[in-house]
């Protein structure tokens, strides 16, 4: 019997990283077989297609560093819209593209969650937190500014103009940092997220930092976007990222997440970022990626019905 209808909107942008091939992920999940995981599911699979842009003008800054403002500023524009459009139409999947890309799914779903008048929570995970401002980065890749821009930081004036209400940085979580510039330590510290990085999760699990954040959400009757980047995963079984950073999270410890997010019922829809194919291996972490998004969708190993004794 079929369940929710998922959506699967890819977003090939590229623009925001330092090097080129995150523009044929969207691509590469279909390739892996994203519409059959969720259709196998139960889901009805509903295919946006690719969002697009039309002419860019070009757009100044005092930081030098930044490169593609323009473009960036044309694709968060288009995203935020698509986004807003998706989530009223079934479970978004977003299928990126450069993480910076979610500062146009964010601004869509915050639209989305103030007309249902419910708080939106984000679930970031990432080797990085992608918290600097424009004023910030020193690389001027703007897939590194995506949250501070969906919490309201200052910073962005309007080079890269807010499409939606922002995120109160106690509704963000992030887990599995391990790559954190000392502008964005000063940052999150300022803000207040809940941000662990990688020794938090050694020491205390997946399962206890995950909880205590899933259960925040309940109790303020939020929505929740979950955000994964590719190199969350340790790049030992997920090299097709241009950010590897080692010591990442496990097959296990990620399926773990995927599989708590789905029980706890509240997640609304899914970021799939920084996949280039053209690092990959015979496309084993495209597969894995669809994997794990299969494992939020429902995917499961074996029943547990309650017991009786």
């Amino acid at each position: 019997m079929k369940r929710e209808r998922c959506v699967i909107l890819g977003i090939p942008v590229q623009d925001g990283a330092g090097r080129l091939g995150c523009e044929m992920g969207p691509s590469a999940y279909r390739t892996a077989g994203m519409p059959a995981a969720l259709s196998g599911l139960g889901y009805e699979v509903e295919d946006l297609g690719d969002v697009r842009i039309g002419a860019v003008d070009p757009v100044a800054h005092a930081n030098d560093a930044i490169h593609h403002l323009g473009e960036i500023r044309a694709w968060n524009a288009a995203i935020a819209d698509a986004a807003e459009g998706a989530a009223g139409r079934g479970f978004p999947i977003f299928m990126g593209g450069d993480h910076s890309l979610s500062a146009g799914t964010i601004a869509g779903l915050s639209r989305h969650a103030a007309r249902e008048d419910r708080p939106l929570f984000v679930l970031w995970l990432d080797a990085h937190p992608d918290f600097h401002t424009l004023e910030t980065t020193a690389s001027g890749n703007l897939h590194g500014v995506p949250m501070a821009y969906a919490t309201g930081r200052p910073g962005f004036g309007d080079a890269l103009p807010a499409q939606g209400p922002a995120i109160p940085p106690a509704n963000v979580c992030m887990i599995g940092l391990r790559s954190v510039d000392p502008a964005e330590r000063a940052a999150l510290a300022d803000a207040g997220v809940e941000a662990y990085d990688m020794r938090a999760l050694d020491e205390c699990g997946m399962a206890a930092l995950l909880k205590g954040f899933l259960d925040r959400v309940a109790a303020a009757d939020g929505l929740l976007h979950v955000s994964l980047d590719v190199d969350f995963l340790d790049p030992g079984i997920a090299p097709a990222v241009g950010t590897t950073v080692p010591g990442g999270a496990t097959f296990r410890e990620a399926h773990l997440a995927m599989e708590m997010l789905h029980d706890s019922g509240r997640v609304v829809s899914l970021d799939l970022v920084e996949l280039n194919p053209f690092l990959d291996e015979r496309g084993r972490t495209a597969i894995l990626m669809v994997d794990l998004a299969a494992s939020l969708l429902g995917r499961r190993i074996l029943d547990r019905p309650t017991r009786s004794f």
